[in-house]
């Protein structure tokens, strides 16, 4: 850290860099080479050659057709269940309103 004027601190001297004709240099310990572990890293690969493929045995057949649809069917199907759950879920409200009435006239009276 500088101050405003330039100037730096006594304390970061320590810290600062030797410049490139300093001897300080020249007293410091060379940097520690890293322990060998024995592993050499993956072996080295070889790619496979440019006309390479796999061996095709079978050919798969052609996709078939679906069979068309019966769009007048189907929404008659689609009518019918709405009309099964809107009926269901009729009766469910119907039970919940008299449980309802039932608890609430309990409590009143």
């Amino acid at each position: 850290m500088t101050t405003p004027s330039g100037g730096s601190f006594p304390d970061d001297d320590y810290w600062r860099r030797p410049g490139a004709g300093d001897g300080a240099a020249a007293d410091e310990p060379a940097p520690a080479t890293a322990p060998t572990s024995g592993y050499a890293g993956p072996p080295p690969s070889v790619p496979p050659p440019a006309d390479w493929r796999p061996p095709v045995h079978l050919e798969p057949a052609p996709p078939r057709q679906l069979p068309p649809q019966d769009m007048a069917g189907l929404d008659a199907a689609e009518q019918r269940s709405q009309r099964v759950t809107y009926g269901f879920g009729a009766a469910a409200a119907v039970v919940l309103v008299a449980l309802v009435c039932l608890l609430c006239s309990r409590i009143i009276f």
